[in-house]
């Protein structure tokens, strides 16, 4: 075997390891309300400050903590397969909301 192949050969775990751990960081960077997708789903941290006028679907009560979607370990946050499993507020909301089962 070259010495080429032998460094990628050698190198593939390294390298395999380091995009698992920037998976899991983005995984557990809250998303901001800026962000494009959040914006696009109406997302708000806080589900008081939500535009009721604007999204007919919110019902005041309906927040993160009570979302099909959302997974958490603790009372403050979790994440949100539809905001690709990163963290948010578990008392936010956004119009994917769908009662938990």
């Amino acid at each position: 075997m070259d010495s080429r192949r032998r460094s990628i050969l050698l190198a593939a775990p390294a390298f395999a390891f380091g995009l698992t751990a920037m998976r899991d960081a983005l995984a557990q960077a809250r998303v901001p309300e800026s962000d494009p997708t959040a914006t696009a789903l109406g997302y708000k941290e806080d589900a008081s400050k939500v535009d009721a006028a604007k999204y007919k679907t919110y019902v005041k009560g309906n927040t993160c903590a009570n979302c099909n979607f959302y997974k958490s370990s603790n009372a403050n946050e979790g994440t949100c397969m539809a905001l690709g499993n990163r963290l948010v507020a578990a008392k936010g909301w956004c119009s994917a909301w769908v009662k938990k089962a």
